[in-house]
């Protein structure tokens, strides 16, 4: 990977100036086209790569745009679209849908307006869903690995086991008592 000084549209010059260090961290180093797209998502205040951030890192690392957009949606960590102010994952693993995760889905969806929600087994492996408003994103992962556990939720990154309605129901309030909306 080459550092170019091509410049393309991004949203400030206080993003671009950021992406420019965590290139020049990372030139020559192996992972770091994935380095990069984790740093500048991280940095950006909704947790996604807008098109133009990818087009601003295809640029200056003389990469292919379309390799750059490749990486960034193989990975299910990276998000092409706006992220809520808060996170809520819910496995779909084996042990935590027999364990009634999918339920719990369903009803994080009602609860936020939903979204969308298909009673029909051949949803997609993994959905992301957010309210109009950014305050949350809902998020299915194949599984969590922790299945002795289950259901397993994570909430703004505290993974939460033996999960069940009532403390499901608990841990929002207590979300909404933090005040991250």
């Amino acid at each position: 990977m080459k550092v170019n000084h091509v410049m393309a549209r991004t949203s400030s010059s206080a993003e671009q100036d950021f992406i420019d260090i965590v290139i020049n961290a990372h030139v020559g180093r192996p992972g770091a086209v994935l380095a990069i797209l984790q740093q500048a998502q991280n940095n950006h205040p909704r947790k996604y790569l807008p098109l133009e951030t990818l087009e601003y890192i295809a640029g200056k690392t003389g990469l292919p745009l379309s390799q750059i957009y490749s990486v960034a949606t193989f990975y299910a960590l990276f998000n092409l679209e706006p992220q809520g102010r808060n996170t809520i994952f819910v496995c779909r693993g084996t042990a935590c849908h027999t364990r009634g995760s999918r339920d719990l889905y369903v009803n994080l969806l009602t609860k936020f307006g939903s979204l969308r929600s298909s009673d029909d087994e051949g949803e997609q492996e993994q959905l992301s869903v957010t309210t109009p408003d950014g305050y949350v994103t809902v998020r299915t992962v194949a599984c969590f690995g922790q299945c002795a556990l289950a259901p397993v939720i994570e909430i703004n990154h505290a993974v939460l086991g033996h999960m069940n309605e009532p403390t499901l129901e608990r841990e929002l309030e207590a979300l909404d008592r933090k005040g991250v909306a």
